[in-house]
């Protein structure tokens, strides 16, 4: 059962394959322009919104039906192209308009025959991108 993606990387659950989401944190920020006056409080403005920004983790297994590394090639890319990419979890599509990797750090955890990753967790932050 299909239960989100990112772009072509698909979170799902079945007796075959386990490819999901875990520890997201969605956060925003608004920005702020302090005026210093002479001899007087300063000054606090509103000046906009930061894009907003996502985290999460996702445990890529061979154990679990994920060959890591197609997975990892497809994080790579998406990063190092700067792909603008939707994010659906659910019924729900997150953010504005869609997303980019801004980052990721991966955990090689276990290797098999010949060096052949079998499992890594990976971190990926996405920053929000908008339409100009």
């Amino acid at each position: 059962m299909q239960i989100g993606a990112l772009g072509d990387i698909v979170f799902q659950v079945s007796a075959e394959t386990v490819e999901t989401l875990d520890k997201v944190t969605w956060s925003g920020a608004a920005r702020y322009a302090k005026q210093d006056r002479h001899l007087k409080d300063s000054l606090t403005e509103f000046t906009g919104l930061e894009p907003d920004e996502i985290s999460f983790e996702m445990l890529l297994s061979a154990y679990l039906g994920v060959d890591p590394y197609p997975e990892l090639v497809k994080i790579w890319q998406y990063e190092r192209n700067g792909k603008a990419l939707t994010l659906v979890i659910g019924e729900r599509t997150y953010g504005k308009w869609r997303w980019v990797i801004e980052k990721h750090s991966i955990k090689m955890q276990n290797f098999g025959k010949g060096g052949a990753l079998m499992s890594a967790t990976v971190s990926v932050n996405l920053l929000e991108y908008l339409k100009s």
